[in-house]
């Protein structure tokens, strides 16, 4: 019996070790949190003596969670907590942050001109504006004539003009 207590104790010390990276450090799909949670329900079911049990004590651990993250909520220490640990600036339009313009359909078929070197991405002129393109695969020199071949969401994909 004193076997599985010492496993069952690891286990739900590296469990709750490897919940605390995921949350804090390791970036990502959140496998790490995924088999923290696991090492410690094994944990638990390794100490209890049934299956009932075990349930039993998964509940119990559930409920305590619960009130402990309501109480920290209703008092203010769980929403510090998240200011440290969450971004609460907002991007707002005064103070220089634009979203990016999803309407290029229009260029499609237009015709430019490289201000930069697009080797395969940069910055060409079309219809007056200067907009981020992307090219076929090629390079193409500054100031040659493009044609905007293509429009996937925010990407402009020119070509070089054939009649150059």
């Amino acid at each position: 019996m004193d076997v599985f207590v010492g496993i069952s104790l690891s286990l739900i010390i590296v469990g709750i070790i490897l919940v605390i990276l995921e949350i804090f450090i390791i970036p990502g799909f959140g496998v790490s949190g995924i088999i923290g949670l696991l090492m410690m329900i094994g944990g638990v079911f390794l100490v209890a003596d049934s299956f009932a049990e075990g349930v039993l004590y998964l509940l119990i651990i559930l409920i305590v969670a619960g009130l402990l993250i309501y109480i920290g909520y209703k008092t203010g220490r769980l929403k510090k907590l998240w200011r440290k640990v969450a971004l609460g600036e907002k991007q707002r339009t005064e103070e220089g942050f634009v979203a990016p313009k999803t309407d290029y359909i229009h260029y499609l078929g237009k015709t430019g001109k490289a201000l930069t070197l697009l080797r395969p991405a940069g910055t060409a002129q079309i219809e007056g504006e200067r907009v981020d393109v992307v090219t076929d695969g090629s390079f193409i020199p500054k100031d040659s004539a493009i044609k905007v071949i293509a429009v996937e969401g925010t990407r402009i994909i020119v070509s070089r003009e054939e009649n150059e």
